[in-house]
C-alpha cells in the first residue's frame, strides 16, 4: 500500500497520470452506451434517454429535482431530455398539488412496455462485461465501484453546494 501511495505522489509531482483507471472507465461507458443505442434506436430513443426511462419507471412519481440529483446531471439537461420523453409518449409530467413549483414524472404504458427490454439489454452487457471474470471478482469489483461512487458522490456534492469564491 505505501508503494502505491509513493507512485501516486512521485507522478503527482512529476504532472504525470497516476493511473489509466478512470480514462479506460469513460472509453467503457462510450462503448457500452453506443451499443445500448444502436439497440434502442427503433424506439425512438435519443442519446441516453433510457436513463431517464430506468429511473422514472423505478421511482413513479419522482420530482424533476430528485432525478437531477439522482443522475447527477443539470436540471437544464434533465429539463430538455424530459420534454423529448413527454412528446414521445414515454412518460406524462403531473403538477403537484400542494407546491404548484414541483412537478412529478410518471412511466407511460409505452415506458412501461421499453423498460423491460431495457433492463434486458443491460443484463444482457453486464454478462458480456463479466464473462470469463470469476464470481468472487465480480462481487470485489461491485465492492470497489460502490466505494468510488460514494467517494465521487461526497465531492460531487460539495462542489454543487459551492458557494461563489470558495
Amino acid at each position: 500500500m505505501v508503494a502505491i501511495a509513493t507512485i501516486i505522489k512521485y507522478n503527482i509531482m512529476q504532472n504525470q497520470l497516476t493511473s489509466t483507471a478512470l480514462r479506460d472507465i469513460d472509453t467503457l461507458v462510450r462503448e457500452i452506451h453506443t451499443l445500448y443505442e444502436s439497440k434502442f434506436k427503433y424506439y425512438d430513443l435519443q442519446r441516453g434517454q433510457f436513463i431517464f426511462l430506468t429511473r422514472i419507471y423505478e421511482n413513479p412519481g419522482i420530482s424533476l429535482s430528485d432525478l437531477s440529483y439522482e443522475l447527477k446531471m443539470d436540471k437544464t439537461t434533465i429539463t430538455r431530455a424530459i420534454q423529448k420523453l413527454i412528446d414521445a409518449k414515454y412518460i406524462k409530467k403531473q403538477q403537484d398539488d400542494a407546491d404548484k413549483r414541483l412537478w412529478h414524472l410518471y412511466a407511460l404504458d409505452k415506458c412501461q412496455k421499453v423498460y423491460h427490454e431495457i433492463i434486458a439489454e443491460k443484463n444482457r452487457i453486464m454478462s458480456i462485461c463479466f464473462n470469463g471474470v470469476a464470481p468472487e471478482d465480480s462481487i470485489i469489483f461491485n465492492n470497489v465501484v460502490n466505494t468510488i461512487s460514494k467517494n465521487i458522490s461526497h465531492e460531487w456534492n460539495k462542489s454543487i453546494n459551492k458557494k461563489p469564491g470558495e
